[in-house]
């Protein structure tokens, strides 16, 4: 019987981490947008085992319509865009905006805050509800780690299920990865640049329909 994946994203993060891989910091905004089903695809298939993706899961901040108008609706269009495919399970939380916004101090700026709660949460609850046999996280941010020490925990008692990585990787670059220490390694599934021309999405979402 094939595992049944489910392929969890941090978003913002990884769409940075894009940028930073193999992009130039004054390339369009759209630079480093990717296809998170196509991404999910690759992954799931990226096994000697049998497997068959059940969900994508996308966690992204949301901006305020009243505070930014064209990055809400840019952001908008993107989320219709991945809800199209049934796959998709988009978890959204609202930005937290400086005081003062838009008239704040120069050098802030509005932060993701509890997505990172939320994709662990979420990742540990499903692993012990047996909603997927293997969890893949995509994600360099260190605040996750505790939910892949959970599964990994209940791997080593109960043999299941399981949890993996996934991260960008270019060739003569320094490449993170999230790991896990007393525990066995996890498995990381690096996507290199000749991947990532194949996931890119170039759609300039700021442009209304």
């Amino acid at each position: 019987m094939a595992d049944r994946v489910v392929v969890f994203f941090d978003y913002q993060n990884t769409y940075m981490g894009a940028r930073r891989t193999f992009h130039q910091r004054w390339d369009p905004w759209s630079c480093g947008q990717f296809d998170p089903v196509a991404f999910a695809q690759h992954v799931a298939q990226d096994s000697k085992y049998p497997r068959v993706l059940t969900q994508v899961r996308i966690y992204r901040g949301l901006p305020d319509a009243t505070k930014q108008p064209g990055p809400y609706a840019a952001a908008r269009r993107q989320h219709a865009s991945w809800q199209r495919d049934p796959l998709v399970h988009l978890v959204t939380r609202p930005l937290k905006y400086p005081q003062n916004y838009p008239n704040h101090q120069t050098g802030e700026r509005p932060q993701e805050k509890g997505i990172d709660v939320q994709l662990t949460l979420d990742f540990a609850v499903m692993a012990s509800r047996g909603q997927y046999d293997i969890g893949i996280m995509v994600s360099t941010d260190t605040d996750l780690k505790p939910a892949l020490e959970f599964v990994a925990d209940l791997t080593r008692t109960e043999g299941k299920p399981r949890a993996e990585v996934a991260a960008w990787s270019a060739e003569g670059q320094y490449s993170r990865r999230l790991a896990i220490t007393g525990r066995p390694p996890l498995y990381c599934h690096w996507v290199g640049e000749d991947v990532y021309k194949g996931l890119k999405d170039t759609t300039d979402y700021t442009i209304g329909t």
